[in-house]
């Protein structure tokens, strides 16, 4: 059954994305994984068993056990606590990089689809020269001239991702600005802004709800890299990334050190995919039940 004949009467396109969401059961699994790593990063210091800096020297590198369900490092630091801790910093990079982007590369986008010509040719030549360099490069280089910390992933990211949006809003309104009620609005004397923003930038949400879901996933694996080449978040704040690096060399003396972050990095991941992949088919119209 097509979209359009499951359309009732004042039904909107987003009740009619949620039901169809509901029917895909890889991404409400995705998105169950994300309602618990939000939880875990906001309760960490209610739920882990001990802060992320604790040491216990008599347990240093103890394998998985009741009291420490994750083991421990070379340092004595209980790795589930740190685990749950590092989500914090995996939640705060990938949704602030992320407002950062929307909010520079939507108005970007707008202006340039909008207006055209010359200022259209000019914004998307720079977004052209960014997206010329890979993403995790041209994070790097930002890092370098910046200096290592979290906040400064937070900016490298979101400078890095702002071409995405502005590309993606701008061919959203190339299209809608042409429709028959965008024309209408403009006989009238509207004001661009109010034709922008009520008219617009509503039917442009679609394509930006999904890149945002599928771009969290992306900014975590991004400042796991980061942190663990020492260009991120730095200790003693608690990270994937950097837990990795530290602990890398005793990877086969004992792997728990470095695997559960790991998999907290590969299951953080493959959830935001999961769910952004399901929220895509759940907004695509040409698709069929």
């Amino acid at each position: 059954m097509g979209v359009a004949s499951e359309t009732a009467p004042g039904q909107s396109l987003y009740a009619i994305a949620w039901r169809r969401l509901l029917r895909k059961r890889t991404a409400l699994v995705g998105l169950a994984v994300i309602v618990l790593l939000v939880l875990a990063a906001v309760l960490a210091d209610v739920i882990a068993p001990y802060g992320p800096t604790a040491i216990f020297s008599q347990d240093a590198m103890s394998p998985p056990s009741w009291t420490h369900p994750m083991g421990t490092d070379l340092l004595g630091r209980d790795v589930l606590s740190r685990v749950i801790h590092g989500s914090r910093v995996s939640i705060y990079v990938g949704i602030f990089s992320l407002v950062l982007a929307i909010f520079l590369g939507i108005p970007l986008g707008v202006i340039a689809g909008f207006y055209g010509g010359a200022l259209d040719n000019f914004i998307m030549r720079i977004m052209d020269i960014i997206l010329a360099f890979p993403i995790f490069l041209l994070a790097i280089v930002i890092m370098v001239i910046l200096e290592p910390s979290t906040t400064n992933v937070v900016i490298a990211l979101g400078i890095v991702r702002i071409p995405i949006y502005a590309r993606i809003v701008r061919g959203s309104v190339l299209t809608v600005k042409e429709l028959e009620y965008v024309e209408a609005a403009r006989s009238l004397a509207v004001p661009d802004p109010r034709i922008l923003l009520r008219h617009i930038l509503p039917n442009c949400m679609a394509p930006i709800i999904v890149t945002s879901t599928l771009s969290v996933g992306t900014s975590i694996i991004v400042e796991a890299s980061l942190s663990f080449l020492g260009l991120g978040t730095q200790p003693p704040t608690p990270s994937w990334g950097w837990d990795l690096k530290a602990n890398l060399m005793l990877l086969e003396i004992n792997p728990w050190i470095t695997i559960f972050p790991g998999l907290a990095i590969f299951f953080t991941v493959l959830a935001f995919n999961l769910f952004g992949d399901g929220l895509r088919d759940a907004l695509d119209p040409r698709l069929k039940e």
